[in-house]
């Protein structure tokens, strides 16, 4: 217990000399951490950058549900896609309308099994006003807003007679509803998508906004009245299928694959013709493409820190020496080899441990800038703010030892002498 003692009272002596010996010399300190700080700067500005747009891929994935998966014939992202990829992709057959048709009835897992399709309005209107341009438009099935997530507010949701009658009827999205009825309810009102008349029978629950968009300011119809609407054989359709639970999620995405090859007759041992997307598949395609990224961080911070280390190295033994006398009096009053190298290592890790910090907090700063332009909250990415400050460590000890080694063992009389 004494010896530890000793060792903490050490440890904690070296450190305030160290804070000393660094103010004591302000520039020529500040200038030596600049390495180290730009270094660190590097790493943290750049992984909290990726995590601010990961954590919002994240939160858009997040309007699928967590048990839900999508069937399509793209994939639902093209992070590190090559021209070959994109032919392949463009020559595969569309996803049908027979063909989840045909899902719904040899799968028996899934708890919902819903049809999507994008399509391109640009004018929406009502008596009141007329809405924005970027207004979006999906066609969606009954069995899509389960497995959307999306939560009626007011009214209704699809039935199936909607759908299968090609009903001109819509349900609006909240922040759609609330700028183009501004003063009134907007169930029961009509509202004119490209010079068509839709019946307005219910409003969705606010989603809030997602990489500066708006997720709120969409309008959804039956898939078949927006397909005769907008062109029935040029589309791709999207399966929407949702799990009945967490445990059985990786059974029904199996089961589904499995049917989709039989539908649209894939032989054996060939690749799929169609994507299953989810959200662990969207996650780990990015976390794919930004790891070269991250590995190019990496190595050019690695030898901004090992230029940084070398320049420590040399400030120490400018160091060592400009203190020789200090050495050899610490030396002859009974101080230790071991207590010599450890004031000196102690100073050097100290110094690259400011810089770290600095370069922390920069780096955090400026990865955040992101998530300001986006509207996204900030993120601290805390395993590469204790790595970073981890090397850190590493590079003042590696470097700081050799000048250390050269103070502890120098001569205590010809240090006394020294002038």
């Amino acid at each position: 217990m004494k010896y530890r003692t000793n060792i903490f009272a050490e440890l904690r002596e070296s450190f305030s000399m160290a804070i000393g010996a660094i103010t004591a010399h302000k520039l020529r300190s500040a200038l030596t951490l600049l390495g180290v700080m730009i270094g660190v700067f590097s790493i943290i500005v750049v992984m909290t950058g990726m995590r601010v747009m990961q954590s919002n891929i994240e939160r858009q994935l997040s309007s699928l549900g967590s048990e839900t998966f999508m069937v399509r014939k793209f994939p639902g992202a093209y992070f590190g896609m090559s021209g070959g990829d994109y032919e392949k992709f463009w020559r595969r057959k569309n996803v049908t309308m027979t063909d989840i048709k045909k899902l719904s009835e040899r799968a028996h897992s899934p708890l919902n099994i819903g049809m999507e399709m994008n399509f391109r309005a640009n004018d929406f209107s009502t008596r009141f006003k007329n809405s924005v341009p970027s207004v979006r438009l999906y066609g969606e099935t009954a069995g899509s807003f389960p497995a959307r997530n999306w939560t009626l507010a007011e009214g209704r949701l699809f039935t199936d007679s909607d759908v299968d009658g090609e009903r001109k009827c819509c349900v609006l999205a909240n922040g759609l509803a609330t700028n183009i009825f501004p003063n009134c309810t907007p169930v029961g009102e009509e509202v004119k998508i490209d010079g068509i008349k839709y019946n307005v029978i219910g409003v969705l629950e606010p989603k809030g906004s997602a990489m500066g968009g708006d997720q709120d300011n969409f309008a959804v119809v039956p898939i078949t009245t927006g397909l005769k609407r907008y062109g029935r054989w040029w589309w791709s359709l999207n399966a929407l299928v949702q799990a009945r639970d967490r445990a059985s999620y990786d059974d029904t995405m199996e089961e589904v694959r499995a049917a989709m090859r039989v539908i649209r007759k894939v032989p054996p041992g060939k690749e799929d013709d169609f994507e299953l997307v989810s959200n662990n598949s969207m996650i780990e395609q990015f976390k794919s493409f930004t790891k070269a990224v991250r590995l190019g961080v990496m190595l050019v911070s690695s030898i901004a820190l090992i230029a940084a280390g070398v320049g420590i190295m040399n400030i120490m033994l400018v160091s060592v020496t400009e203190r020789t006398r200090e050495i050899g009096i610490r030396r002859a009053i009974g101080a230790k080899k071991r207590n010599v190298m450890v004031q000196f290592i102690m100073e050097a890790v100290v110094l690259c441990e400011v810089g770290g910090i600095i370069g922390v907090v920069l780096g955090i700063l400026g990865g955040n800038l992101l998530a300001v332009f986006m509207k996204l909250p900030p993120v601290i990415p805390v395993d590469w703010v204790c790595l970073g400050l981890a090397i850190c460590s590493v590079v003042g000890i590696v470097f700081g030892t050799y000048p250390a080694w050269k103070a502890a063992n120098l001569d205590p009389i010809e240090s006394l002498r020294y002038e």
